[in-house]
């Protein structure tokens, strides 16, 4: 029994962690009451690439919920050393527009920066949005986050049972 509570406590403390979904900045692809688990290990051991879903510590500039929050769910837009804009509901990563390949909706919301003055993703920083543009409290807001904020990557979504996949 003590073997298994070790093993238990480790796994989730630098392997594998569920998290809740508190609020509908991810839909499509996540929803409020979804249930998931991250990956810590792919983040330590592997490459962060764009469109990745992460977990990450909420910043101190956030302030968008009532609730005080903790860790946030977001989709990464911009690696380091990319310049982001957006032109309507278009967002432009180095100039191309960005091909949204993963489930998303319009209409983008806030804008990231005008072209004139686009976002600069420093090292070790990344852009974050939710797929819900429009109602997701992002890196529009409060500008990217560290590589040491990153938790993990989202992988697979455990509940609700009839939502039951990888992501």
């Amino acid at each position: 029994m003590v073997v298994a509570l070790i093993v238990s406590v480790g796994l989730r403390t630098y392997a594998f962690q569920t998290f809740y979904i508190p609020s509908p900045s991810m839909n499509p692809t996540l929803q409020d009451g979804d249930r998931i688990i991250v990956n810590k290990l792919a983040v330590d051991f592997g490459t962060i690439n764009r469109g990745d879903i992460l977990v990450f510590r909420a910043p101190p500039a956030e302030d968008c919920s009532t609730l005080p929050v903790t860790d946030l769910v977001k989709r990464v837009i911009g690696l380091p050393g990319d310049k982001l804009y957006s032109i309507g509901n278009t967002i432009y990563v180095n100039g191309t527009a960005l091909d949204e390949v993963w489930p998303h909706t319009e209409p983008l919301g806030g804008e990231i920066a005008p072209a004139s003055n686009p976002v600069v993703v420093t090292a070790n920083h990344y852009f974050m949005m939710g797929d819900n543009h429009d109602d997701s409290c992002d890196s529009r807001m409060w500008g990217t986050i560290p590589r040491s904020d990153v938790i993990g990557k989202a992988f697979v979504r455990i509940w609700p049972l009839t939502r039951i996949g990888s992501i």
